[in-house]
């Protein structure tokens, strides 16, 4: 029974908000809300990539870029078009959507190297778009975001911000774990054992590659939008190759394939530098030592290592 329990989506939904809800009564100041909502919405743009990568089997390293996207059209369309900041980040997920389409049908052909280094150079024009084009983006200093107002209240400060991006993340975490068990999701998963094998079984391989890749950068413009938003700032930097190398290593360090492996890893990177800045200069060169040893002692990820361990204790 409690192993039935630890692999039902009820409870990894229940789990997780109870996380959210347990948070802002341990937090000792707004800073420590600040930093969690920081993992929420890195969390948000990890389950992307684990719809891409933990299901489809599919890398991409320049993830970051739909960040962008979605980052710079909640910033563009209030100040060049007086749009609502909720109305764009609704645009900028369609944009993302539109552009993953577009740019995934002719990059999903290619497999293994040839994949991660076409998405690599996606990601790399897309930073250089924001970069360059200070007309609309403001250029190597970026633009400043217009305030969300909602029926005359403004959205700011750390604690309403907790709950906004806690409460995309749940939404977010329910989505990826109803994605996981439909066909769709089964479909996804056959491509990540074998695509020979999941093509002669029917499935269309190159329109579920295209699917999961235009779900994660939905996920990550919506992410990128709640980030510039509670910012008041976004900049070229938020589409940085170090910033789609990091949204790789948290799904790879949490658990491939696990929603709550996205948001472990999101908090193991973005906490841990937090963490480590008493050391200064090494600490940067302890994160790496840190995750090289995680990666080492928990080949499979965290969540699904402690997971395994439970099942194995319980039967």
């Amino acid at each position: 029974m409690l192993a039935r329990v630890l692999r039902s989506r009820l409870a990894t939904l229940l789990f997780l908000a109870a996380v959210i809800a347990v948070i802002p009564f341990l937090a000792p100041s707004a800073f420590y809300l600040r930093v969690a909502a920081v993992v929420w919405v890195f969390a948000l743009a990890a389950l992307g990539l684990t719809i891409l990568m933990g299901y489809a089997g599919q890398v991409s390293l320049g993830h970051a870029g739909f960040l962008g996207i979605g980052g710079y059209a909640v910033a563009i369309g209030p100040a060049q078009f007086g749009l609502h900041p909720v109305l764009c980040l609704g645009l900028g997920a369609v944009l993302a959507g539109v552009i993953a389409y577009l740019v995934g049908r002719p990059i999903l052909r290619l497999k293994g190297y040839y994949l991660a280094i076409a998405t690599l150079g996606f990601g790399v024009i897309l930073a250089l778009v924001f970069h360059s084009e200070s007309q609309w983006t403001g250029g190597p200093d970026g633009m400043q975001v217009a305030r969300v107002t909602l029926f005359g209240w403004r959205l700011s400060g750390a604690a309403n911000w907790y709950w906004v991006t806690g409460g995309a993340l749940l939404i977010g975490a329910w989505l990826a774990l109803n994605i996981g068990v439909s066909p769709t999701g089964r479909a996804l998963k056959a491509l990540h054992d074998s695509e020979v094998a999941a093509a002669g079984a029917g499935i269309d391989v190159g329109s579920r590659k295209l699917a999961a890749f235009v779900i994660a950068a939905v996920y990550a413009a919506v992410a990128g939008g709640l980030m510039a938003a509670m910012n008041g700032l976004i900049t070229p930097d938020a589409a940085s190759f170090m910033h789609s190398i990091e949204l790789v290593a948290m799904v790879i360090i949490g658990g491939l394939g696990s929603v709550l492996g996205a948001v472990v890893g999101a908090a193991f990177l973005v906490v841990l530098p937090q963490a480590l800045t008493f050391m200064h200069e090494y600490e940067q060169a302890v994160l790496g030592l840190l995750i090289m040893v995680f990666m080492i002692l928990l080949p499979a990820g965290i969540v699904p290592t402690i997971r395994n361990w439970l099942l194995e204790r319980l039967s």
